[in-house]
């Protein structure tokens, strides 16, 4: 392990890991590593630190410990110029006072469990209705915003930050002590892995995701109409009028809903009233040698792959950004970003047709993610 002080500007970032490779270029390029630096105190005195993972072709992710936030990555278009492609703010006060979840790790549950109550066992859990009439992405003091313990590593695949975080018996009125761990890893194929592990000492509920809201443009570049996607799932979940799912599994054959073939995003957005907020049921296709999703941006030339372990994946439109939030110099207006969220379907501790989000003692919860990243010119 190299461990070096650098000095940028004011500013003292750890080098915590350098190494090389085995591919046919030059000796610099072929370096990646991991680097680490302040990134400020919250309100209780907790530190929090900022870790950038590099790989051998350039790409960087940069990861706070603060909600486990993916703060900023960077990848190049077709011409080679590199450009960040989440949005998000440039301190850690900013994450703390206001943000829609930009980037975040959400737990216990991601996404709405209606009326914030489910029965398990026999026993009723009241969760805190932090979203209209329900439960949002873990409550008030959900995952994306407590402090993990991180551990910065090399691995046979690439860098990797390994966050972990005890979630105790009844905190945000859950069930169980939650023993979780997520690791991030970016490798030289250019692929930010998300595994997330979890064990429980009684039953109870899990589903965890990544929140971050993409523009493949650049995250100040306007909004994401333009961008092409392709689901490949061949049904969804409706809704009501809080977003909760009705139980329903609807074809998305003949409807707006439709991504089984690339789209751009805007051409149907009108049909849907608010703008895409749903869950797609990728049901067999829930795998990680068939994609998921991919988008492509025009302009650019920037493609990302989804692939996934999950049976869901909400597709959300930044519907309820308002250019009221500026952040790393951009304001963020409604479409400014899209959230493609890997998980299990919204409110399914209400719905016993929807798969199961129970996890016993004794069993591991498992969830992978990948999202890679290539051009097209």
């Amino acid at each position: 392990m190299a461990r070096k002080l650098i000095w940028i500007g004011s500013l003292t970032v750890t080098l915590l890991y350098l190494y090389g490779c085995n591919a046919p270029t030059t000796k610099e390029k072929c370096k990646m590593s991991i680097t680490k630096e302040s990134f400020g105190t919250t309100p209780d005195g907790k530190k929090v630190d900022l870790y950038t993972l590099t790989n051998a072709n350039g790409l960087t992710a940069k990861i706070t410990n603060y909600g486990g936030i993916i703060t900023s990555l960077q990848t190049p278009d077709r011409n080679g110029k590199f450009a960040d492609i989440v949005l998000g703010y440039n301190t850690l006060d900013e994450y703390i006072k206001s943000s829609p979840y930009f980037g975040s790790l959400i737990g216990r549950y991601g996404n709405r469990i209606a009326k914030g109550k489910f029965t398990l066992n026999g026993v009723e859990y009241t969760l805190a209705t932090n979203n209209g009439p329900n439960h949002l992405h873990g409550g008030i003091q959900g995952f994306d915003k407590v402090v993990w313990d991180a551990k910065p590593m090399q691995t046979k695949n690439g860098v990797a930050l390994e966050l972990t975080y005890l979630s105790k018996d009844g905190e945000e009125g859950y069930p169980g002590n939650l023993d979780c761990k997520v690791t991030y890893t970016l490798n030289n194929k250019d692929e930010l892995r998300i595994y997330y592990e979890a064990t429980t000492d009684k039953p109870t509920i899990i589903n965890l995701t990544n929140h971050s809201y993409f523009n493949l443009a650049g995250y100040n570049s306007g909004d994401i109409l333009g961008h092409e996607l392709m689901l490949n799932a061949d049904s969804y979940t409706p809704v009501d009028d809080t977003l909760i799912p009705t139980s329903e599994i609807a074809l998305v054959k003949d409807t707006p809903m439709d991504f089984t073939k690339p789209m751009p995003i805007g051409s149907r957005i009108a049909q849907v009233k608010g703008g895409y907020d749903h869950n797609y049921v990728l049901g067999s296709k829930s795998s990680l040698k068939v994609v998921s999703a991919s988008v492509y941006e025009p302009k650019t030339g920037r493609v990302m792959e989804i692939f996934t372990t999950e049976p869901g994946i909400q597709f959300y439109t930044g519907n309820f950004l308002d250019g009221s939030l500026k952040g790393k110099g951009a304001i963020y207006n409604k479409h400014a970003g899209f959230c493609l969220e890997t998980q299990h379907f919204p409110d399914s501790p209400n719905k016993p047709n929807f798969p199961s989000v129970v996890l016993e003692p004794g069993n591991k919860y498992t969830h992978l993610t990948i999202y890679k990243f290539s051009v097209r010119k």
